[in-house]
């Protein structure tokens, strides 16, 4: 009988899966790439072994989002908290590769253990090593092994993957390139390679149709790359074993002189990734990025919604690119959203300042005051000036991956806005109930501002992105008094100081009312991110959209307090301690 590989020979669970093996209680069988091992609510009958090849975990939040919880490598167990505390499975676990399980029955596990404690001592302090790993957000078997495989009209990848992994490796990874010299190598060679290198990188050119089949069937993550300035395939993109999982990305490489991309909208419909990355020719900054994305220290930034409060989401912006904080991802709710969107379209601190204070801040965006039927405004004037700013830009045209969300009225539930136009999209998740009319999708939903369900989505990012997560919230803190909402003494003299342009008190309150998180989705969104910020912003009033100079210093100074208070750089914070003892 063959020893299980990468097991200690004086492990329990060696131990436990060898002599069950032998007597016949433990079962070998083989999972196919992207079958799934077993579902999220199903009972937990068997204790698993990943013998060869690896399982992913996912969970699926209320949103309907699968959120990516980590690899399970060879000689780790899976399954074993649920079968212990005799509950269903929380997770859902898929494999990303043909992989090899060893299945224990739940008695027989529970008579082994009554025979050799040391078992469950085992197994005790992997939970618990789990579980610390989750409570001080460091990643937990994150992805390692990479593909890249061409997709559409023909581009060289072995050079542009040289690139990154030599980018890699100024990380501090050892990482190797794997390309189709290894198309005839057998099983044992690849799991060799994975265990001698902390990422591995394999690359299928367009002509390596045989080379590519087994990129597919090896990788934790894929990676299609298109050329940007091309139309996608007509008969759409040949589906992947980990497509079902969202672990399939795409790279769309850009003219280096491209001032935005266009036209990524149709690679999205044919290729349906997880996510979009715009890579420019020779531009060592979106090589970079894509070495972070792939080792765990891409950095993600949440904006929260909170009316002229969020002004300081500008100054937070300035103070993370003052310390050479890098921002791979936004995403956002509400005005947040809005000053997210500008930064993934390029906007620099220069015309960030200029463009909000042309939209917002010299003159009301909200005094199109209305008859109250659906609002106490029309909401023209901020479609304009969405309009202005954004014109047609689709979301899949930002150079840097970005969400915004809002709240659909219809389902409950939050909207998450990844795709389409742009300007539709801020709309829909600037769009405070009572204070500007609703938006409508073609299927006749009814979206409000996001912060309406989901204020401060770090959660939702924390689907997409692995690495660290920077947020900014201006949520907090005291936000509206009594004067807030007193009625005006005299209504000619309110009405002659302008500060009719505010809205009548009424805003304030719906304003706040729309922007109070419950305790539940405020404590999970805290516990998505890494570096949380938090401005001082109580002398701003809510609708006060003149008062942008102290919001933005306030959004300024506590970045700076935040960041220097870590001990190590952002990028990073969720390396587990092994990983930064390792690196060389």
């Amino acid at each position: 009988m063959a020893r299980l590989p990468d097991i200690p020979s004086d492990s329990a669970l060696a131990r436990l899966f060898n002599q069950e093996r032998a007597q016949g209680d433990a079962t070998w069988f083989s999972l196919p790439g992207g079958a799934t091992l077993y579902k999220a609510g199903e009972p937990a009958e068997h204790l698993y072994l990943v013998r060869a090849g690896r399982l992913g975990a996912f969970r699926r939040d209320d949103g309907g989002e699968t959120q990516f919880l980590g690899v399970i490598r060879p000689g780790e167990p899976a399954g074993e908290m649920s079968l212990i505390a005799g509950a269903p499975h929380s997770a859902q676990v898929v494999a990303l590769r043909d992989s090899e399980i060893f299945a224990l029955p739940r008695d027989a596990f529970f008579e082994a253990c009554d025979a050799d404690g040391s078992v469950m001592i085992e197994l005790a302090k992997l939970m618990i090593l789990r579980s610390r790993q989750a409570a001080t957000k460091a990643s937990v078997g994150v992805p390692s092994v990479f593909g890249f495989v061409c997709t559409g009209e023909p581009t060289p990848l072995r050079a542009l993957v040289d690139k990154i992994g030599r980018e890699i490796g100024r990380l501090g990874y050892s990482v190797t390139v794997v390309g189709a010299e290894a198309q005839h190598a057998p099983t044992e060679w690849f799991s060799e390679v994975e265990r001698d290198y902390q990422v591995v990188l394999y690359v299928a050119e367009a002509d390596d149709q045989g080379w590519r089949q087994v990129v597919g069937r090896q990788v934790d993550r894929l990676f299609r790359v298109g050329k940007g300035d091309t139309a996608p395939p007509k008969d759409g993109v040949a589906p992947e074993p980990l497509q079902a999982q969202r672990l399939v990305d795409l790279i769309l490489i850009q003219k280096k002189t491209a001032q935005t991309p266009r036209g990524s909208e149709a690679w999205i419909a044919a290729a349906q990734p997880a996510r979009l990355f715009h890579l420019r020719r020779d531009n060592s900054e979106d090589i970079k990025r894509i070495a972070r994305v792939l080792t765990g220290q891409s950095v993600g930034l949440v904006l929260s919604g909170g009316g002229a409060r969020a002004y300081a989401h500008v100054g937070a912006i300035q103070a993370l690119r003052e310390r050479g904080v890098p921002i791979d991802f936004v995403g956002g709710s509400s005005m947040g959203a809005i000053i997210g969107a500008g930064l993934a379209l390029g906007w620099g601190s220069e015309e960030m300042d200029v463009r909000i204070r042309d939209a917002f801040v010299n003159t009301s965006p909200l005094d199109d005051i209305a008859l109250p039927l659906l609002a106490m405004t029309h909401g023209g004037k901020v479609k304009e000036r969405l309009a202005q700013h954004f014109g047609d830009t689709q979301i899949a045209d930002l150079w840097l991956p970005f969400f915004c969300v809002s709240s659909d009225l219809t389902t409950g539930t939050y909207h998450l806005h990844k795709s389409g136009l742009l300007r539709d999209a801020l709309r829909a998740s600037i769009a405070l109930p009572g204070v500007m009319p609703p938006a409508t999708t073609e299927d006749d939903h009814v979206l409000v501002d996001g912060a309406v369900m989901k204020n401060f989505p770090a959660d939702v990012m924390r689907m997409s992105q692995v690495g660290p997560i920077v947020g900014v919230d201006v949520s907090r803190g005291r936000s509206i008094m009594a004067d807030d909402v007193a009625r005006p003494a005299s209504v000619w003299r309110w009405l002659w100081s302008g500060e009719w342009r505010k809205g009548p008190p009424i805003v304030s309150l719906l304003m706040r009312a729309a922007t109070v998180s419950t305790g539940r989705d405020l404590a999970a969104a805290r516990e998505a991110t890494d570096v949380l910020v938090t401005p001082d912003v109580t002398g701003v009033e809510i609708r006060d959209w003149s008062a942008y100079d102290p919001a933005v210093a306030a959004g300024y100074k506590a970045t700076l307090e935040a960041l220097d208070k870590l001990t190590r750089p952002v990028t990073e914070l969720r390396q587990r301690a092994s990983d930064r003892n390792i690196r060389k």
